[in-house]
């Protein structure tokens, strides 16, 4: 039966438990926020299921719950860091901060960064970038996930990325997507609610179409948009992984496996506005841009016309209201970490069935 918790509630928990496995408060705070906003954002994918995944791994050694990162080199606009194993949430945080410091002085910057961890929701950091001026652009890699295209073994990441611009009045525009068909924690969600998935989603372990979550998990999760997804997923295995000097293709791996080091590799792109435009006239442009699309007359059955990201920030103002729907698989994983860390769980009333 589902539960349904406060956000802040669920912030606290979340702080507490990762401080009791050694994270500095700050970065507990931090990598909570992370997780507590993509729950906002209705994407319960990268929300609290994957902090027992991320407690996990600090356990067994496998991430560093104090991030130590050392600069490998630095050019000025160009910066390389070794995130040394730390949480990929704290060191892209940092290089968010780097990167707009560094736009400001240059006009643009790029920030990579090697050895780091699974970020959550690239969007999350994406928006604070264009929150300080900067058009900003970050992908990561991740485990293998598809295969090439042709091919019926998993040896490319799904490879997310995001772009965030500032839109006036109209806050923040952001794309944050994976280049597979859904992101990998969809399917996890789907596992742990016991609901099948769409068809077109993934296929199983022989690369036979499946719609069973769990054989989906042990199989293949499908390109979006064919041929097309897997080249856009592999040449951001470039930037982001070789390009980085992290790990790529095969030897990334997930923030699922409790051991071994993920090697997971980011390239943060920041483009200073103000180097390009006068920052007035680039926000009446992205006005003009948004309300022209949202002006478009809709299709049956389409109420309102959405610019990226606009729905996210829809659902989170709802949610801060009605709370947040935790499912069983998680909740029972959430009540394992309390027992462990004798951080207690948050109050939360249970759904009835409907």
């Amino acid at each position: 039966m589902p539960y349904t918790v406060g956000a802040a509630e669920l912030l606290e928990f979340a702080a507490a438990a990762s401080e009791a496995h050694g994270v500095p408060p700050a970065d507990a705070a931090l990598l909570a926020d992370t997780l507590v906003t993509a729950e906002l954002w209705g994407h319960p994918s990268h929300g609290m299921l994957r902090l027992p995944w991320y407690l996990s791994r600090i356990e067994s050694g496998a991430t560093a719950a104090v991030a130590t990162p050392e600069v490998v080199s630095d050019n000025g606009a160009v910066l390389v860091v070794d995130g040394r194993d730390g949480l990929g949430q704290v060191l892209t945080d940092r290089a968010v901060t780097w990167g707009v410091e560094r736009a400001r002085r240059h006009g643009i910057s790029a920030v990579a960064v090697r050895d780091s961890g699974h970020f959550g929701t690239a969007a999350y950091f994406t928006r604070r970038a264009a929150a300080e001026g900067c058009v900003a652009l970050l992908a990561t890699n991740a485990s293998p996930a598809m295969a090439p295209w042709g091919g019926k073994e998993k040896r490319v990441g799904t490879n997310p990325w995001s772009i965030a611009a500032p839109g006036g009045r109209y806050g923040t525009v952001v794309m944050d997507i994976a280049n597979t068909a859904v992101a990998r924690g969809k399917i996890y969600h789907a596992g742990e609610r016991g609901e099948p998935i769409p068809e077109g989603w993934a296929a199983d372990a022989d690369g036979v179409p499946t719609t069973d979550p769990r054989r989906a998990i042990e199989g293949l999760i499908l390109p979006m948009a064919g041929h097309k997804g897997y080249a856009i997923s592999f040449m951001f295995d470039v930037l982001a992984g070789v390009l980085t000097g992290s790990a790529f293709g095969s030897s990334v791996v997930g923030p699922y496996r409790p051991t071994g080091r993920s090697g997971v590799g980011h390239l943060l792109i920041c483009v200073d506005i103000r180097s390009m435009a006068d920052p007035a006239d680039f926000e009446r442009r992205m006005e003009a841009l948004i309300e022209e699309t949202k002006s478009t007359p809709t299709a049956p059955g389409t109420a309102e016309i959405f610019v990226p990201g606009e729905p996210e920030i829809r659902t989170a103002e709802r949610l801060r209201t009605e709370g947040i729907t935790v499912v069983d698989d998680t909740w029972t994983s959430l009540a394992r970490i309390a027992e462990a860390t004798a951080v207690p769980l948050p109050a939360a009333s249970e759904e009835l069935p409907a």
